[in-house]
């Protein structure tokens, strides 16, 4: 009954959503502002919530600021399930607010049967973003992603995949995620040959992943693109829910991304952490997210919250305390042990 509900729910945006309760940014050079938060699709809008959760959290980010929703044409889970819920929410509710909202999507992992339903070819990238569209109800995409560096495809093929959906108007902006520094240069060399300037590049960082210092950042604050992270509270590790062991309804217990071995190999570590954020008067969760954001490289963190509550906590990490030198030396020799 709540579920049904909701569904018949007449929506009203907050009229002082954009009145500081989520700070932006502008992404590198060019045009386009993101909010220092993006909500996230990967896991939590999928077959493990109920319409009504999702619709919950939806409401509340968009009511708090958070304009940019990031998904993927197999995000769930089953693949495509985030993108179907989120084309039915934009129906019932948010259509009215397209041109406020930043809708990326993207496509390189499994998404069908056979060889060609995974990778970075033509063929996976524009037959994707069709169907993505499709499931979200939208004509175009504010950013679309080439998902990965497959290894295999040759980098003109994807790139010139991205230029041609970018003039047939199906997407305003083009981004890249996982791929090499040395792959990123040459994606961005093509692109830019061809008056397509790549505008931002997603990449998994946080505390305990830190590749992004060792070339990504560098790379994407010379050439004038923004960074956004995925994966800042590294799926619940980075929180104070594995202080005391694994909860029976975690990840961890229910073998859903994480493992026990997981939570083991870093669990000193992240007692302390929680120690240094209790001292701040922070979660370990909002210290984690606040960290990212000393960076002026990262235009936007992406929060994939399971909850109301989570999603909250979260956004209370735009408006911590600075980080004091003594702090980030302290952080970086716990990370370091």
């Amino acid at each position: 009954m709540k579920d049904i509900e909701r569904i018949r729910v007449n929506y009203t945006a907050d009229p002082r959503r954009y009145e500081g309760v989520t700070p932006t940014r502008r992404m590198g050079n060019s045009g386009l502002v993101m909010p220092e938060m993006s909500l996230g699709f990967w896991w939590n809008f999928g077959a493990y919530n109920t319409y009504g959760d999702s619709l919950d959290k939806m409401m509340y980010a968009f009511d708090h600021g958070i304009f940019c929703f990031d998904l993927a044409n197999n995000y769930g889970p089953p693949f495509g399930a985030a993108e179907e819920t989120f084309g039915r929410m934009m129906k019932q509710c948010f259509m009215p607010h397209r041109r406020e909202m930043i809708i990326t999507s993207k496509a390189g992992y499994d998404m069908w049967p056979g060889p060609n339903g995974t990778g970075s070819s033509r063929k996976m990238l524009m037959g994707s973003l069709d169907e993505s569209l499709q499931r979200m109800g939208l004509d175009y995409v504010d950013i679309f992603y080439s998902h990965r560096y497959d290894g295999v495809t040759p980098i003109e093929e994807t790139m010139q995949a991205l230029v041609d959906i970018v003039r047939a108007g199906k997407a305003l902006y083009v981004g890249l995620s996982n791929y090499p520094v040395d792959k990123l240069a040459q994606c961005v060399e093509y692109l830019e040959a061809r008056d397509v300037h790549p505008v931002i590049y997603q990449g998994k960082y946080n505390m305990l992943c830190r590749e992004p210092e060792d070339g990504h950042l560098q790379y994407c604050k010379e050439h004038g693109m923004a960074f956004t992270a995925f994966s800042p509270i590294m799926k619940g590790l980075l929180t104070d829910k594995y202080l005391h062991g694994i909860p029976a309804d975690s990840r961890a217990a229910l073998g859903n991304a994480v493992s026990k071995a997981d939570v083991d190999a870093i669990h000193d570590k992240i007692v302390k952490l929680n120690d240094l954020a209790q001292q701040r008067g922070n979660t370990l969760a909002q210290m984690a997210t606040a960290w990212l954001l000393r960076r002026d490289e990262v235009a936007s963190v992406i929060v994939g919250s399971r909850t109301v509550d989570q999603l909250k906590d979260s956004l209370t990490a735009l408006h911590v305390a600075p980080f004091s030198q003594e702090e980030l030396t302290l952080i970086d020799n716990i990370l370091a042990e």
